[in-house]
C-alpha cells in the first residue's frame, strides 16, 4: 500500500459521552490532525439513550474532516482502532437497531454507560454473591452489563425477543466496521463478568486473536435469569473473544470504508473501553528519569496509577498478580495490559459535575454572553479568568488557587466502589 510522502498514518476513533473524535497520528505517535463531531443523547430521570446509527453517522463525519484537516489521503491510513464508552448496544439479525427506551424508539437503541435504571436489578444480582462477583470487587455495578440485561429482559420483552446481538459500544464499533463480531477482552471482562483469566495459557499463540469465548461463567448467567444469553454457544454476548489490538476479519469492509471515506481491507484492531485506551498510553509511557533507572518497564508500570478524566474519572493500576480488594472492581486479567491484572475504581461525574456547576450557577447567562462577544467558549473564558487570577493571587500554579476549598463529589453517587480517596490508597497500599 503506497503513503506517498507523508509515510503511514493511524487512525484512532474515540467515541465518548458526548462525542465522537478522530485523530491521526504518524509511526512516532505524533498527532497530524484530529476532528469531532457531537452525538445526540436522551435523558430520562435513571433511563440514558443514545443511538448507535447517530454514532456511527459522527464517526464517519469526524473521521473525513480529520483526514481533511490534516491532507492525509485515504491510502495514507494503514491502520484503525477503537476506543468507547462501556454503554450497552442493541441489534436484531440484520444489525438494525432494537429499542431499549420506554418511548419504543427503535433509534435508541443503546443504553448508555452512566444509564442507573437497574439499581435493583444490580441489588439482586450480588444478593447470590455468585463466585465471579469476587473478579468485580464483591458485587456488579448498575452500570455493568448484566444488571442492564435482565433491566430489558424484565421490563421489555418485544425488544429482549429481537435482539441478535449485545453489545459493548467500542465492540459495536469495530463490528460494524469489519463484519467481526468477535468481541474484546477489555470490554467483556471490565463489563461482563468474563472470567479472562480463562486464556492465561493461550496469549502468545498464534491463534489467539480469536479464540473461543471460554471465560463465560453459565451458571452465574443462568441464576440470575439470564440463561437464554448462554445458548448458542453465548452468540448473542460473544462467542468468540481477543486481545486488545488484535486484526479483525478481513479488515475494513467495502461498505464501512466508503461511509468513512477510507480504503477496503485496512486492519481494524480488537477495541477497549475509551478510559482504558488512555490508561494503555500513559502505563507504557516511560519518563527519562525512569527509563534510565534500574528498574524494568514491567516492574515500573506496577507502580503507576492511571487517572483518566472525562465525563467521569476512572482510576487504575495493573500487577503481576490478582489482587481482591473489596468495593473496587477487578482483578481483570488482560484487561488492559497483556499478562497483567487491572484494578479499577472511579467517579461516575467529574467533567459533567463543571458542566452542570457552571450551567447552573447564578452567573451562568452573564459569562455565555461575555464568551459569545468574544467568539470563544465559556470554558476558554474561565481559564483566561483563572490565569488571571494566579497573577493577582501571585501563585506558582492553576492548582494552587484551590488549595483551601475541598468539595466532596458525590452528586450521583460514587459508582459502587468506596469515595475514590480510598480506592487510591486501598489501591497502592494492595499493589
Amino acid at each position: 500500500m503506497s503513503t506517498g510522502g507523508i509515510g503511514a498514518v493511524f487512525l484512532g476513533v474515540d467515541v465518548g459521552t458526548g462525542s465522537a473524535r478522530a485523530g491521526l497520528f504518524d509511526e512516532k505517535g505524533k498527532l497530524l490532525g484530529s476532528a469531532s463531531s457531537p452525538i445526540q443523547i436522551w435523558k430520562d430521570k435513571d433511563c440514558i439513550e443514545q443511538s448507535s446509527t447517530d454514532i456511527w453517522h459522527a464517526v464517519c463525519a469526524a473521521v473525513k474532516s480529520a483526514c481533511s484537516l490534516a491532507n492525509v489521503a485515504p491510502e495514507n491510513v494503514v491502520g484503525l482502532g477503537f476506543a468507547a464508552t462501556c454503554s450497552l448496544v442493541a441489534v436484531d439479525a440484520d444489525g438494525s437497531p432494537v429499542s431499549v427506551s420506554w418511548s419504543g424508539d427503535a433509534r435508541r437503541n443503546i443504553i448508555v454507560w452512566m444509564d442507573h435504571r437497574a439499581v435493583d436489578q444490580a441489588e439482586r444480582i450480588n444478593a447470590r454473591n455468585s463466585p465471579v462477583l469476587q473478579y468485580c470487587g464483591g458485587g456488579v455495578s448498575p452500570e455493568m452489563q448484566a444488571p442492564k440485561l435482565l433491566w430489558v429482559k424484565e421490563n421489555l420483552q418485544e425488544s429482549w425477543t429481537m435482539v441478535c446481538r449485545w453489545m459493548d459500544l467500542s465492540d459495536w464499533l469495530a463490528y460494524r466496521a469489519t463484519g467481526d463480531d468477535t468481541r474484546s477482552l477489555c470490554t467483556t471482562v471490565c463489563k461482563w463478568t468474563y472470567l479472562g483469566h480463562a486464556h492465561m495459557e493461550q496469549w502468545k499463540e498464534s491463534d489467539s486473536r480469536d479464540m473461543e469465548a471460554c471465560g463465560w461463567d453459565e451458571v452465574f448467567w443462568e441464576e440470575i435469569g439470564l440463561g437464554d444469553l448462554v445458548e448458542g454457544n453465548h452468540a448473542k454476548i460473544g462467542r468468540s473473544v481477543a486481545f486488545p489490538g488484535h486484526p479483525l476479519g478481513y479488515g475494513l469492509t467495502p461498505i464501512a470504508a466508503k461511509e468513512l471515506g477510507l480504503l477496503p481491507g485496512i486492519p481494524v484492531g480488537t477495541s477497549l473501553i475509551d478510559a482504558h485506551a488512555g490508561g494503555v498510553g500513559v502505563m507504557e509511557s516511560v519518563p527519562d528519569a525512569e527509563s534510565k533507572a534500574d528498574i524494568s518497564d514491567e516492574q515500573a508500570i506496577c507502580h503507576r496509577m492511571v487517572l483518566v478524566c472525562g465525563t467521569s474519572t476512572c482510576h487504575m493500576a495493573v500487577s503481576k498478580n490478582k489482587l481482591f480488594i473489596p468495593g473496587v472492581w477487578g482483578p481483570f486479567w488482560s484487561a488492559m495490559v497483556p499478562e497483567f491484572w487491572l484494578t479499577e475504581g472511579g467517579q461516575s461525574a467529574t467533567g459533567a459535575l463543571l458542566d452542570y456547576i457552571v450551567e447552573n450557577h447564578a452567573a451562568a447567562p452573564l459569562l455565555a454572553n461575555h464568551a459569545a462577544s468574544q467568539s470563544i467558549s465559556i470554558y476558554e473564558l474561565l481559564n483566561r479568568i483563572l490565569l488571571l487570577m494566579t497573577h493577582e493571587q501571585n501563585v506558582g500554579f492553576l492548582s494552587a488557587l484551590t488549595q483551601d476549598t475541598h468539595v466532596l463529589p458525590d452528586f450521583h453517587g460514587n459508582r459502587y466502589e468506596s469515595h475514590h480517596i480510598f480506592i487510591a490508597k486501598e489501591i497502592m497500599l494492595a499493589i
